[in-house]
């Protein structure tokens, strides 16, 4: 665990304000939730919650289909991490951590859908440069209650490949219903 050298006092009401650094670094937002843990120390931990991210396993057997039947990379992220990925490289993806770009999209419930076959595309995680070697995109928010919690992410690596109707369909029924599955 990582010192700080911030120390809070509980107020009358128990609560304890996080400092902005530390919220900023791992980018908590007010409204975002927490799970709150202890140790048999005595240590009380907070940890960001993604309620997507319960579904881990899930979100990658999902992914493996997608892949498979779109034939392209796929992608399922929370709202901080990639969580899922299939048809591309795990190391390359896998636990990394979105790109600015990504968060902007998902926090305006956009669909993103590259124009054409370029070179430039949406970065997906913050290591990726604009100059990116996946030709040809979908980026479809999962929404649950009202809220983005995620996305679902294809991709191409074919520099003649755009992406069409059917795999906008596609990402649109995969995050629809991880979304339902958050629900219930």
């Amino acid at each position: 665990m990582k010192a700080t050298g911030v120390v809070r006092r509980i107020d009358d009401l128990g609560r304890v304000v996080i400092p902005k650094e530390i919220r900023k670094t791992l980018r908590i937002k007010e409204g975002d939730p927490l799970e709150i843990f202890t140790d048999r120390e005595g240590q009380v931990i907070l940890k960001k919650y993604s309620p997507i991210g319960e579904l881990s396993e899930f979100a990658a057997g999902y992914a493996e289909t997608l892949s498979k039947t779109t034939g392209h990379i796929a992608c399922i992220t929370d709202k901080d991490t990639i969580i899922a990925v299939s048809g591309g490289s795990k190391k390359e993806f896998l636990e990394q951590d979105i790109s600015q770009e990504l968060e902007q999209l998902m926090e305006d419930k956009e669909v993103y859908t590259s124009k054409d076959n370029g070179d430039v595309s949406m970065p997906i995680s913050k290591n990726d440069s604009k100059e990116r070697k996946y030709n040809a995109q979908v980026v479809y928010p999962i929404i649950s209650n009202g809220d983005t919690i995620g996305t679902v992410i294809l991709m191409s690596k074919e520099a003649n490949t755009k992406m069409n109707d059917v795999e906008n369909k596609v990402a649109q029924s995969a995050a629809t219903f991880l979304g339902s599955q958050m629900e219930i």
